[in-house]
């Protein structure tokens, strides 16, 4: 039977190296865009280009109906997922915290933690052996920040990655006897535009600087831990938290 994968956020950098990688390991793919539907399209394209079959939906998994109505498409169109990949998230702009806005703060929150529990909840329900359904396994992105602390830039955004973090730990001890494995990959600083986008373009380079590699992470570096996390190579990982990150 083929296995589907949910992807949140896959119309761009991690999420869309994750969706392609997925195809490539036999999955069949639910592509989650926020705002860029051509983009969306074109990982379709190569999802079925690699013998997924595939669907795009158009959701803000910070709003729990949208969240939930995700979930309802992928269910129509493929199946329930056996893999749900919470890779969507924001930086937010950068700001220090005493200057940092209530909208920046809240936006953060809302897709990074809140949409994290909402995709998640939603997979429980359908993945747990308890309730009928045949397992299945949950990857949460992270970063490198939740331990760092991103000061001067981004600790709305590390504080967020931190609560995924713990979320992925507590909820891997709830759910382990339902058959559903839950794990993070702590993504180190990584070369897609989501820097462009918060106003900070230049930080891959200066990251590239100190790090013990001489360079930041590519997608497919950190799509490649995502996709050996959710493989039976794997099978007794769960509430781990793989750090991904360059040896910073």
């Amino acid at each position: 039977m083929t296995k589907i994968a949910l992807v949140t956020g896959s119309g761009r950098g991690i999420g869309r190296a994750t969706a392609l990688l997925a195809a490539d390991n036999g999955y069949d793919v639910c592509i989650n865009y926020a705002a860029d539907a051509q983009a969306a399209r074109d990982v379709a394209s190569g999802c079925e280009e690699r013998g997924a079959r595939t669907v795009c939906v158009k959701a803000n998994v910070g709003a729990r109906v949208e969240a939930a109505k995700l979930f309802d498409a992928c269910d129509r169109a493929l199946g329930p997922p056996d893999l749900l990949v919470n890779n969507a998230g924001i930086i937010g702009q950068a700001s220090t915290l005493a200057a940092l806005t209530e909208d920046n703060l809240k936006t953060t929150f809302d897709v990074n933690v809140f949409g994290t529990v909402y995709c998640a909840q939603e997979a429980v329900r359908r993945m747990s052996t308890t309730d009928g359904g045949r397992g299945g396994v949950i990857i949460n992105v992270s970063s490198i920040a939740a331990i760092s602390g991103s000061p001067f830039e981004y600790v709305h955004y590390a504080s967020s990655k931190a609560a995924v973090e713990t979320l992925t730990v507590g909820l891997a001890r709830e759910v382990g006897r339902d058959g559903i494995r839950v794990n993070a990959v702590r993504a180190g600083t990584t070369d897609t535009d989501i820097h462009q986008r918060s106003g900070n373009p230049d930080r891959p380079a200066m990251v590239a600087k100190t790090s013990p590699l001489g360079r930041v992470a590519t997608a497919d570096d950190i799509a490649e831990a995502i996709i050996w996390l959710a493989s039976d190579k794997a099978g007794f990982a769960t509430g781990s938290v793989l750090s991904i990150s360059g040896g910073l």
